[in-house]
Order: C-alpha cells, then sequence, then structure tokens
C-alpha cells in the first residue's frame, strides 16, 4: 500500500513538473495577448481555448503561426509580381 501511494506521489509530481516546464517559456502578458489574437482574428471563444490542455494549446498556436507566414508570403510574392 505504502509503495503504491508513494509511486502515485512520484507520478503527480513528474505531471506537475512536465506541466511546469511546458508552461515556462509564457509569461503571463503573452498568453493574454495569445488569447486576444486567437479570439479576436482567428474566432475561437474564450471557453475553448481555456478547455485546451497546454501542450494542445501550443499546438494550435504554432499551426496559426505557420498559416499566418503562408499567407504572409503568398502577398509578399503577388505583391512582387506587380
Amino acid at each position: 500500500m505504502q509503495k503504491m501511494q508513494s509511486q502515485q506521489r512520484t507520478n503527480n509530481q513528474r505531471l506537475t513538473e512536465f506541466f511546469l516546464v511546458s508552461l515556462s517559456y509564457d509569461n503571463i502578458e503573452n498568453y493574454f495577448k495569445t488569447n486576444f489574437t486567437m479570439m479576436q482574428y482567428h474566432k475561437y471563444s474564450l471557453s475553448e481555448i481555456e478547455d485546451m490542455i497546454p501542450w494542445e494549446r501550443q499546438i494550435y498556436v504554432a499551426l496559426l503561426n505557420n498559416h499566418i507566414e503562408e499567407e504572409n508570403e503568398k502577398i509578399k510574392n503577388r505583391n512582387n509580381q506587380m
């Protein structure tokens, strides 16, 4: 029984460390700016954003960044062709 409790505590500590590390790059200002941008320009609701798992949010933000970069590149190419 004690071994199982010890393993559970160790697993919880690992999980906590994982999320602390995965969120450590972000600061509160960036968090709110990113949320605002996702709501204002990409039509996410705040509840959708807040219900995301931290790594899921990172994936969606990365995908949005890639999409924006691709769109900017297309616009730049169109402007250069004129």
